[in-house]
């Protein structure tokens, strides 16, 4: 992305129990329904005109199930690109899901646990077809739905990936995310000084404030979900 260019804002539908949530700080015990069918929510954002869906089974990132035939629809339904998270642990998790014709796999926990996953992926598809996603508690990353701390920072793997060949990242400050509380602008700086390639960020985003804080440090774009659902970012954005 150009970072002379707006932040791009990338809509969230987040599936749990075949519906489209949000979750409190990750908790997927405190969630909100937004949408009984995700694809009504997908369809709702590509009708404002979103570019780029960013998906997120939930029930598979927690271990509690899979959403694979609601991604299928939401793929096949629509002719905006999305990228899919959770529960992506595998070369077979990631390729099954470019197999039905997602635009980008999200590699969370298995990024930590397993490296060399991120760059067999990128070797066999392309960086384009590939994305990293670090959910942290300050820098620290956090695994499995969030729910564990992994006593690895951030600073130790963003090298890693850069040498593996990643070229975007999305970091998620946990301890935001779903509460509207705004980014953190020291902890912002700090991510975006550790990776400089293209760097997605999410977790607490409320108001066009916060997008101007994007293109202020640099940061070339955002996943919203709270924000948009609830109106105190009108969506789509303008600066």
């Amino acid at each position: 992305m150009n970072r002379s260019l707006s932040p791009l804002i990338l809509p969230c539908v987040d599936i749990q129990s075949g519906r489209a949530v949000r979750l409190y700080e990750g908790d997927p015990d405190r969630e909100t329904v937004y949408f009984e069918s995700p694809l009504d929510a997908a369809r709702h954002w590509a009708g404002l005109g979103a570019g780029f869906l960013h998906l997120v089974d939930l029930d598979a990132a927690t271990g509690r199930g899979g959403n694979r035939e609601i991604i299928a629809q939401i793929v096949s339904g629509l002719d905006v690109p999305v990228e899919v998270g959770g529960g992506v642990r595998s070369r077979e998790d990631a390729e099954a899901l470019l197999a039905l014709g997602v635009r980008r796999v999200v590699i969370g926990t298995a990024a930590v646990k397993n490296p060399e996953l991120v760059a067999e992926l990128i070797a066999a598809h392309g960086s384009e077809a590939v994305i990293v996603s670090l959910d942290a508690r300050g820098l620290e990353v956090a695994t499995h739905g969030w729910a564990q701390g992994s006593g690895v920072q951030v600073a130790e793997l963003t090298p890693r990936l850069a040498d593996a060949g990643l070229e975007t990242l999305i970091f998620t400050d946990v301890t935001r995310d779903g509460t509207l509380k705004g980014l953190d602008r020291d902890l912002m700086r700090q991510v975006r000084g550790l990776w400089l390639n293209t760097l997605i960020v999410g977790g607490g985003v409320r108001d066009v404030e916060d997008v101007r804080l994007l293109a202020e440090e640099g940061i070339e774009g955002a996943i919203v979900g709270r924000a948009i659902y609830e109106g105190t970012l009108p969506y789509p954005v303008t600066l």
